[in-house]
């Protein structure tokens, strides 16, 4: 007796060839039937013999796919003649369609092969790669509702896409050179110019020395070849940040120390910039003065066969987008904003629907979630009511919780710059549109001039939400760990509950309700966001004295300079106040000559780590103290611990290393002996470590070691970014407890 069953499959099974998969094990196993897409389920009517083995075979999922549940149901009526692919229905959408994926080694292989409908296609694609998030206009997901629908499939395209025994079969982004979207070269001027390889004239032009924008799945990048990167650097006005190379694998190998793990995500669907230590941490300055590169490999046709015409082992491939601002999209937008800056533009004729910029990790942890990671799905129950997280200022995403599972969008920016403001509320409005959740809730953080809380509240009048704020650094654990903890947030700035600045912070208890039991010496901030850009104010701000003075006028500093810092920082005219760990490390960094003015987001830090690798740090006594109820870490002392051993010989550059090491060491310690001593106090073996300042690999690593070293379990995020990128599903987290108490 044949068994049959309405089956439902609930997961990420939008875009990912999950009927065609279905299909396939439908006819393997003598199923009739049909199968058809909802907004966020796939479901199947299924009769046959071999129904049990067929449900196990589903569980297998596609390569791409995540499977959350499958149910199956009473199914009457008589089974068809066959198995077939029904048209999709809309439904409740609590799934969401994959991110862009890398082109799979399979299409690579097709556009490299001779003869083949796929030779030299830089759009070639299948059901297991491609582009996705980047042209999806609404759910569910099919071609008519994507930037592909402009591109109607020819005879043979269509053959292919109605072919089960074919890759391609419903693959929504099929293309070939007869019907899919094609490519453009213009000059500076805008002149299309007309010839029959624009890739290989794009290559040509860089090996000439050429600055060109490419148009690739999520927006603009700039690319040139090696000493025309000064070039591009001074036409930036970026002419100490670090820029991102997309090189062959096997350049990657020889010039950085890449570990297996890295080389297996370098290559992998997501296809990330990775940071890699170099070999030689000191070649290579006119990509990245620092220890390390940012890589990735050629992760689209295009790529691949730029390549294949380039002699050059790499190109800089950098976001054409100012630093915190969007991805540029369009080619108007590109020409506007990229004049005087490249010599020529490569794009092709299909649309960015929602931009998204590359992402990046170091050592496995996230630091920008973009492209291959996001929309990022993380299945959490918060309760019944949907919840948006607005996300903070810098480095911002935003998170909408429905239906038992938290999106989080692709990396956004700065949202103090009128651009990025608008991404905000149009990624908000992108989400909305593919989740259609009622909004019952809205978090947004503690600081009341960011336009990420204004957003929110003018969003709750329109919704009737209501508004739940959350302090930042609460916000990091409450993304780290949802069970009850120690806390560990550090970074550069987070408005404080008392009205301060935050950012070296520890805390005891769980979402919502956490107790403020450590954190850094409150210090000063002369000027504000003065100190954060001349990094020799937060070291003044710290330590106010004589001998800083002296260090200060051996430099550029006048006596008229430092007599009106001196003033402000007696009178505390302008001049904040501050736990922040990243000003401690700004302040180590200028006091040690590394980076006297900061020309990136990140930079004093980041070459003060850069400056300490290799050596091996020395233990100095960790001084603590007390305010009110809560352990403090005098970074005052430390910092005064340094200053000495550096005025001992402040031109010995192998010292300046051992100090760099030394403190940043200790700093960590310190850190990791309050959390370890709350433990104790409370009870608790987990610490829980979050913030940007957590990228550091010594200072994180010393964490860890602390930690375990005294019986603790340290958790650090792997699935969200570290760094300001986490706030926003944090936020939904905490606004989720909180509704429930």
């Amino acid at each position: 007796m044949p068994k049959q069953g309405y089956i439902i499959i609930r997961g990420i099974v939008q875009g990912v060839g999950f009927r065609p998969f279905v299909y396939a094990r439908a006819i393997a196993h003598s199923i009739h039937g049909s199968v058809w897409n909802t907004g966020s389920e796939v479901r199947i009517n299924a009769w046959g013999n071999n129904f049990d083995d067929f449900i196990e075979d589903l569980k297998r999922g596609t390569p791409l796919s995540i499977i959350d549940s499958i149910e199956i149901h009473p199914l009457s009526g008589s089974p068809p003649d066959s198995f077939s692919i029904l048209k999709s229905h809309d439904g409740i959408r609590t799934g969401l369609i994959p991110p862009d994926i890398a082109t799979c080694p399979e299409c690579v292989h097709d556009i490299f092969t001779q003869g083949g409908r796929y030779e030299g296609y830089f759009a070639t694609s299948c059901v297991n790669c491609g582009p996705r998030y980047s042209i999806i206009k609404t759910l569910p997901y099919d071609r008519e509702r994507t930037a592909m629908d402009i591109f109607p499939p020819c005879l043979e395209c269509s053959d292919e896409y109605s072919d089960p025994s074919c890759r391609r079969h419903h693959a929504q982004t099929i293309a070939c050179e007869l019907c899919g979207p094609v490519l453009m070269l213009h000059t500076g001027d805008r002149q299309v110019i007309n010839v029959s390889n624009p890739i290989q004239r794009t290559a040509e032009l860089l090996e000439q020395g050429n600055i060109v924008a490419i148009r690739g799945i999520g927006g603009f990048h700039i690319a040139c070849i090696g000493e025309s990167s000064k070039e591009l650097k001074n036409r930036l006005g970026r002419t100490e940040q670090p820029f991102a190379i997309m090189a062959r694998k096997e350049w990657i190998k020889k010039e950085t120390m890449i570990s297996h793990e890295e080389e297996e995500m370098l290559q992998s669907e997501i296809s990330p910039i990775v940071i890699l230590d170099k070999k030689n941490s000191r070649a290579h300055d006119h990509i990245s003065s620092l220890h390390t590169l940012g890589c990735m490999v050629p992760y689209t046709g295009l790529h691949h066969l730029l390549f294949s015409h380039l002699k050059a082992p790499y190109l800089i491939m950098t976001s054409a987008n100012a630093p915190g601002y969007p991805m540029i999209t369009t080619l108007n937008d590109a020409f506007v904003k990229l004049t005087g800056i490249v010599d020529y533009y490569l794009t092709h004729t299909r649309d960015i629907v929602n931009r998204c910029d590359d992402s990046v990790i170091r050592n496995g942890y996230i630091i920008r979630l973009s492209r291959g990671f996001a929309p990022k799905r993380t299945k959490i129950f918060l309760g019944e009511k949907a919840i948006l997280g607005t996300g903070p200022e810098l480095n911002s995403t935003v998170t909408l919780y429905t239906h038992g599972f938290c999106i989080t969008s692709p990396h956004i920016g700065n949202v103090r710059n009128p651009g990025t403001y608008g991404y905000l509320k149009e990624t908000i409005a992108c989400l909305r549109d593919l989740m259609q959740p009622d909004i019952s809730i809205i978090a947004h953080d503690l600081h009341p001039q960011f336009l990420s809380t204004r957003y929110a509240k003018e969003l709750s009048e329109v919704t009737d939400a209501v508004l739940i704020p959350v302090q930042h650094h609460q916000a990091h654990i409450a993304a780290t760990c949802q069970e009850e903890c120690i806390g560990i947030a550090i970074d550069g700035v987070g408005y404080g509950s008392d009205g301060t600045i935050w950012g070296g912070e520890i805390f005891e208890g769980s979402a919502p309700e956490y107790n403020r039991v450590g954190h850094l010496m409150p210090v000063l901030m002369p000027g504000g966001d003065l100190a954060t850009t001349w990094p020799e104010r937060m070291l003044y701000g710290i330590l106010p004295d004589e001998k800083t003075k002296e260090l200060l006028l051996t430099r550029t500093w006048t006596e008229k300079d430092l007599l009106i810092l001196e003033k402000q920082v007696s009178r505390r005219f302008n001049t904040a106040i501050t736990t922040s760990t990243g000003r401690v490390l700004d302040a180590a960094a200028a006091l040690l000559g590394i980076c006297r003015k900061k020309t990136y987001d990140g930079e004093p830090a980041m070459k003060l780590e850069s400056a300490a690798f290799g050596s091996s740090p020395d233990t100095w006594e960790i001084p603590l103290t007390r305010i009110g109820e809560a352990q403090v870490l005098d970074t005052q002392s430390l910092l005064k611990k340094a200053r000495d051993l550096y005025l001992q010989n402040p031109f010995d550059t192998s010292a300046i290393k051992q100090i760099a090491a030394s403190f940043q060491y200790n700093l960590a310690r310190g850190i990791a002996t309050i959390a370890c001593n709350a433990g104790a106090s409370a009870g608790i073996n987990t610490i829980a470590l979050s913030g940007g300042v957590a990228y550091n690999e010594m200072i994180r690593k010393t964490i860890g070691d602390v930690a375990q070293q005294n019986g603790y379990t340290l958790i650090v995020n792997h699935d969200m970014p570290l760094g300001d990128g986490c706030i926003s599903f944090g936020q939904c987290v905490f606004a989720g407890k909180k509704d429930k108490l």
